[in-house]
């Protein structure tokens, strides 16, 4: 197996890339999000996966270890093979997918091209305990949602469209994961 590509980048595209090991170019396709953070035209390394199938031998090139785990992790799910998992890696950030699995977020799954709700549904249960193994990230799952759930009853209630209340909510609690009921909806009331 080839665990990593390192050498001076040739070519750059927002799927693949071309490096030059001492005179032999390989060819690693990659995710958007490492795409974005490749250099222009340096000495790079890359973390690889193979992929060998009887037409076709693949590598597969991520700029950190965890993001390439996670493509690991993501292909292993029945229903999704290598290219879905690149597109949901270059839909969403690595931290993305993971806090998305680990707090059962089958819309965000389902968000990205390619994927259904079968599919999604299935991510999170076959990934759900080994994502957070993976993660060097810290992830706050929220364990209880019934705070912002009941904001958003009481500000349909209120007469507020549910989709833009729940914005307003998610903002309001990525900024103070710890707010009370009565906060959520005084600082939405304010929002929306």
């Amino acid at each position: 197996m080839i665990s990593h590509v390192q050498g001076r980048l040739v070519e750059k595209n927002p799927t693949d890339v071309v490096i030059d090991c001492n005179g032999v170019g390989y060819r690693l396709n990659i995710s958007l999000n490492t795409y974005s953070q490749l250099p222009d035209s340096e000495t790079v390394k890359l973390f690889s996966h193979l992929i060998i199938r009887e037409d076709a031998h693949t590598l597969y090139g991520f700029m950190t270890a965890s993001e390439r785990e996670i493509f690991r992790l993501l292909i292993t799910v029945s229903g999704v093979g290598p290219m879905t998992a690149r597109t949901m890696l270059s839909s969403l950030t690595p931290e993305q997918v993971i806090e998305a699995i680990a707090s059962d977020d089958v819309k965000t799954i389902k968000s990205v091209k390619g994927i259904g709700i079968k599919t999604a549904q299935r991510v999170l249960l076959d990934l759900k305990d080994k994502i957070l193994k993976v993660s060097d990230v810290s992830i706050s799952i929220p364990q209880n949602n019934t705070n912002k759930n009941e904001a958003l009853s009481a500000l349909e209630t209120l007469g507020f469209v549910r989709k833009k209340a729940e914005q307003v909510c998610d903002a309001i609690l990525k900024e103070n994961p710890e707010a009370s009921v009565e906060m959520i909806i005084k600082l939405a009331l304010k929002r929306l």
